[in-house]
């Protein structure tokens, strides 16, 4: 069983990344969140890999870019209902500790806001991965008396759901949006954000 992988990133699709490693192409299966923050074509990547053998699909590989991303994967597909699609869906919306918080809140909605999962299968999620280690780090459950946690976008996030608004495709507005907030700085507003990223893909 491969469970890591590091070569060169050959090719990036909209659902799988082509790693050559010696010679021999590894086809990596990855969510947008992950194939957004691959390097450049032609540097060396390392990918963490969870790999999968399905009657109907064959053997196929999951790749990721941290341990703590492929360990939330396979939790998540713990949960009934839910494959690796789901799960992949899942992660592209919540990171590892944020959806480590949305599981402690009890944030059904938050977790429902992931492409294919219902309001009963973002329940069952919530539910069945309570006190499960689905991130490094404390994640206490709240409190009866307390407010659920607010979900809060960062700038970059709005900037690319306006993009994809536009019709940009998700991996390539993440991209552009990353090179816009690398040339603008940290704390650039959103407006500065669409504005740079619209700017890069006219290059």
């Amino acid at each position: 069983m491969i469970g890591r992988l590091r070569g060169i990133l050959a090719e990036v699709g909209e659902e799988d990344a082509l790693i050559d490693v010696g010679g021999v192409g590894y086809v990596v299966r990855c969510g947008s969140r992950t194939l957004s923050h691959m390097p450049p074509l032609g540097e060396e990547v390392l990918v963490h890999v969870e790999t999968q053998t399905a009657e109907q699909t064959g053997t196929r590989l999951y790749g990721f870019l941290t341990r703590e991303e492929r360990r939330a994967f396979v939790l998540l597909q713990t949960v009934q209902g839910v494959g690796p699609k789901a799960a992949l869906a899942v992660l592209d919306v919540l990171a590892p500790a944020d959806l480590a918080q949305a599981v402690a809140h009890d944030d059904r909605a938050l977790v429902g806001r992931a492409q294919g999962v219902g309001p009963k299968l973002a329940q069952r999620i919530v539910s069945e991965l309570k006190d499960k280690p689905i991130a490094d780090g404390p994640f206490l459950a709240a409190r009866p008396d307390a407010p659920p946690a607010a979900f809060r976008p960062t700038a970059a996030g709005e900037a690319v759901s306006a993009l994809m608004g536009l019709g940009v495709a998700e991996v390539v507005a993440r991209r552009a949006v990353e090179q816009a907030e690398a040339r603008l700085g940290d704390g650039a507003e959103v407006a500065a954000l669409i504005k740079a990223g619209l700017q890069e893909l006219d290059r």
